[in-house]
């Protein structure tokens, strides 16, 4: 819960930088058991549904956030999150967000784990 509510609070807006691997994989994780929690919620009560929308609006910056600086920590530009939209190009996105960071510095900043 640690990194999902650093991601929100310290880097709502933050395209620069490098973040860790686990600092994604904790805000994605965290983030799709809210993502079920509010579709149980949604389908018993209807009236509800409205909530699952707006917690997916206020998340989608951060979310594009984190997986930007994600790929600047394995030294790929943040553009690179494109390749989810080509259909099997797109799994290439996957194996880049699961890679360990780059040694020492890159064109992004300095390593997280330092």
């Amino acid at each position: 819960m640690e990194w999902y509510l650093k991601v929100l609070k310290q880097h709502y807006f933050d395209f620069n930088g490098r973040a860790r691997r686990k600092e994604y994989w904790m805000y994605t994780l965290v983030n799709i058991i809210v993502i079920v929690a509010l579709q149980i919620l949604a389908h018993m009560v209807p009236a509800l549904a409205i909530v699952g929308g707006i917690y997916g609006l206020a998340v989608l910056l951060p979310g594009l956030g984190v997986t930007a600086r994600r790929l600047h920590d394995v030294g790929k530009s943040g553009w690179f999150m494109l390749l989810a939209f080509v259909p099997i190009v797109g799994l290439y996105l996957i194996y880049l967000l699961v890679q360990d960071s780059e040694a020492g510095s890159n064109a992004y900043g300095a390593n997280p784990k330092a």
